[in-house]
């Protein structure tokens, strides 16, 4: 993962790409899967709807 893909400049604002993980805190991200979010840290593991 590189910093680019985490963040976005627009101006003078940092704006974050992904989510934080809600048990490790806010300097860890969830990894984007196709069907669901991941922490590689805890563990902890969030699934996409599946819209049919």
């Amino acid at each position: 993962m590189m910093k680019r893909e985490v963040f976005k400049v627009e101006g003078d604002k940092i704006i974050r790409q992904r989510k934080h993980c809600p048990k490790c805190g806010e300097g860890v991200f969830l990894a984007e899967h196709k069907d669901r979010l991941s922490c590689g840290k805890c563990g902890y593991t969030e699934f996409k709807a599946k819209n049919a």
